[in-house]
């Protein structure tokens, strides 16, 4: 008799049918199909079977008796596709819909997100990265205002000296500096050019030409900022680690080891070794000098997102590489077939073909070796098609990265600030609560600052979303 009374108990639960309005959408949802979940806030609102209205304002919005119609005010486009959950055992999150609000929308509704389908996760790992960097960028942005105050002097003036040597946006002097680095390194890099020029060189005893003096002391002059500004940015670095390890750090450090390097060898590696093997190890060090034109990227927004698409593009580069490589090697094995018959040949060897398909695929064509058969000539037009065709075919996903790392950095920059407004808004509330509180208005305010401040964690993205959907709501209330 038990058994058949609990049966029959379920049996008229799962017939038993509410109707709940979503933001102005009305639905009417029965008990077999919300018990699949009994854990969710829908089933536990199909179940309550007491009429304690504390109970049921607990699990919704409002409540209206007669039509025993239940009101939620959220968002009817993310339950459409959270009550997918109840007839399909997944979701997927519609386009256009924020993953970080519906997430939201999964914990008010309490469906656990392990129903979210693959795509939508990895979109949700996505949008958790961009709001980390936007984190970073306000705790970096709030760190140049000194809002987060030093603990000791010693803390202070280190971080005063990071942000002048590392932040040109932070002050005018650090403003000033980084245009004289900038200046510096084109100087450099003029001075190592015009340096080569025979006309400007002078003949030392042994008659050798060497630099002009004066250009070797424009040289050293330098040489001496690059070197001042690297220490001072070494002993001002928060995380000496991570600033030896740092590609641009590496990069500014071969650009005046060298000319240590060359000092040491010219004035003590003569007692060492012979003088011959000297001259040639600082001529292979000058070389290295050619490293500091790439200095040029730590003030250029542009080089940095450029090499930042190429890190991306590593899958793409790495097809074109390949591509180019199967087509020199088949085009250049034919080519010197084909000219073999030829007496005055130029292809001498598979190897030495190698050099002709490189030009000749890559639309060079330095003409130092051609071919000079007819079947040649035509292995040598598909080889220059196939060519095309590879280089081309990669361009436009590089191009796209680079677009779209772009705009991305626009837009959290865009979203830092606005999150800083936020911030500085939010603050100000709290002076006036904190002023009216003597006055004795303080529950009228307060009562108002509630219906206007955020409950959220994330006021930017929650903001934005709740003006859209309460603009959309009252339209389709109007509608009803």
């Amino acid at each position: 008799e038990r058994e058949r009374g609990e049966r029959r108990d379920r049996e008229r639960d799962d017939l038993i049918a509410i109707a709940v309005n979503i933001g102005g959408v009305k639905l009417v949802l029965y008990g077999d199909v919300l018990n699949r979940y009994p854990e969710s806030r829908l089933a536990e609102l199909i179940n309550c079977s007491t009429l304690n209205y504390d109970i049921i304002y607990s699990l919704c919005d409002d409540y209206d008796p007669g039509k025993r119609e239940f009101y939620f005010d959220r968002d009817p486009d993310a339950f459409k596709c959270i009550i997918d959950v109840y007839y399909f055992g997944e979701i997927h999150i519609k386009r256009g819909i924020c993953p970080i609000c519906f997430i939201k929308e999964m914990e008010f509704w309490k469906i656990d997100q392990s129903y979210l389908d693959e795509c939508c996760k990895s979109d949700l790992t996505e949008k958790e990265e961009e709001l980390a960097e936007i984190a970073n960028k306000v705790k970096l942005i709030l760190d140049d205002l000194d809002v987060i105050p030093s603990v000791n002097r010693s803390a202070r003036y280190q971080k005063f000296l990071w942000k002048l040597m590392e932040k040109p946006e932070s002050s005018l002097p650090a403003r000033i500096i980084a245009i004289a680095s900038f200046l510096f390194v084109l100087v450099s890099s003029l001075v190592m050019c015009v340096g080569t020029i025979p006309e400007v060189q002078m003949e030392d005893d042994e008659g050798d030409l060497v630099e002009h003096p004066t250009l070797e002391a424009i040289e050293t002059v330098c040489i001496g900022w690059f070197t001042i500004e690297y220490l001072l940015r070494f002993m001002s670095s928060p995380n000496k680690l991570h600033f030896f390890l740092s590609f641009m750090n590496i990069i500014d450090f071969m650009a005046i080891m060298p000319f240590y390097v060359v000092l040491t060898l010219t004035y003590l590696g003569t007692a060492m070794m012979d003088l011959a093997k000297v001259q040639q190890a600082v001529q292979a060090l000058r070389i290295m000098r050619i490293a500091r034109i790439f200095k040029l990227a730590r003030h250029s927004s542009g080089l940095q997102t450029l090499t930042y698409a190429l890190k991306r593009s590593f899958k793409e580069l790495g097809l074109l590489l390949m591509y180019m490589g199967i087509g020199i090697f088949v085009f250049s094995a034919l080519g010197y077939t084909l000219e073999q018959s030829h007496p005055e040949t130029l292809f001498s060897s598979i190897p030495q073909s190698f050099w002709w398909a490189i030009i000749t695929m890559t639309t060079v064509g330095y003409g130092d070796i051609y071919p000079k058969t007819t079947l040649g000539k035509c292995n040598a037009a598909i080889s220059f098609l196939c060519g095309v065709i590879a280089i081309a075919l990669p361009i436009h996903p590089i191009i796209n990265n680079f677009v779209i790392f772009y705009n991305k950095q626009r837009l959290l920059e865009t979203a830092a600030k606005h999150e800083l407004e936020l911030m500085e808004l939010q603050s100000s509330e709290d002076s006036m609560v904190k002023a009216t509180r003597k006055s004795g208005a303080l529950g009228a305010l307060e009562s108002s600052m509630r219906t206007s401040r955020s409950d959220n964690s994330i006021p930017l993205i929650e903001e934005s979303t709740r003006t859209l959907k309460s603009k959309k709501y009252c339209s389709e209330t109007e509608s009803f």
